[in-house]
């Protein structure tokens, strides 16, 4: 039978030792689980899409992300063309309106609507397009996004593919109109993952106390977004005063406020 190595931190290492927790089996139905959703997502890439069977095709994927898809993909339709790409999805998931991925936006000072709007600017051709067909298909870095969605998923311990997913899967595809307009935005792969940890922290901390259902908050609860994006920034603040007291070993000192673009 081969063998694969899986590398884990000191600390979770000596923990699952001292748990006596079964490694082998644990690893082999989590990779299974990711095998039998990212074929799913091949398949989905290589056919029709059709909105109404995404449910069946990719059951893990939460309400909310299928929601998102099949507004790409009415996004894709309304352009006139048949392919679907990141610039679709990172579309689907700003229209969608109230997923976990846009607190996670708001609290890195990354507003929606603005990244709407670069969007709208942005050249949507993309590899793995042809012009001539109009039955919508996930172009290459699209079904590579959704792709990464489900390996962050898996890797965060995660059994669903949320909107969050979906968003760190756009940031790290790099070939993608969505993901370069992530990125350009401030979006930095690192800072936007752990923003995704301590926001779904903050969140099951807010149901808990609630009472509600498990289902995340809509992006018009204003008390649940300033929750969300405290228990980010509290989260994230280590690494920023990591980062300032580099600057100032170094001597770099940012400027406090860049003149704006003529």
């Amino acid at each position: 039978m081969p063998k694969i190595n899986v590398y884990l931190p000191d600390d979770l290492a000596e923990a699952v030792k001292q748990a006596g927790v079964p490694v082998s089996a644990i690893c082999q139905r989590a990779l299974e689980q990711a095998v039998r959703r990212v074929t799913a997502i091949r398949e989905t890439a290589l056919s029709d899409l059709d909105t109404d069977d995404l449910t069946t095709r990719l059951p893990h994927f939460t309400p909310r992300t299928r929601a998102a898809l099949t507004l790409a993909i009415d996004q894709a339709r309304t352009a006139g063309t048949g392919n679907v790409g990141t610039g679709h999805l990172l579309g689907g998931l700003l229209t969608e309106g109230t997923n976990l991925a846009l607190h996670v936006l708001q609290a890195l000072d990354i507003e929606p609507d603005q990244l709407a709007q670069t969007l709208a600017r942005q050249p949507q051709t993309e590899p793995g397009t042809d012009p001539a067909d109009t039955t919508p298909h996930f172009t290459s870095p699209a079904a590579n996004a959704l792709e990464l969605a489900v390996t962050e998923a898996t890797a965060l311990g995660h059994n669903y593919v949320g909107c969050e997913h979906l968003l760190l899967g756009l940031i790290t595809e790099p070939d993608g109109a969505g993901g370069q307009v992530l990125r350009a935005a401030g979006a930095e792969l690192r800072l936007t993952r752990r923003a995704v940890v301590a926001a779904l922290a903050g969140y099951v901390h807010l149901r808990a106390e609630a009472g509600t259902a498990p289902d995340a908050p809509s992006r018009t609860s204003g008390q649940a977004a300033t929750a969300l994006a405290a228990a980010v920034r509290q989260e994230l603040q280590p690494l920023i005063q990591r980062i300032e007291r580099l600057e100032h070993h170094t001597g770099v000192t940012p400027d406090a406020s860049p003149d704006p673009a003529p």
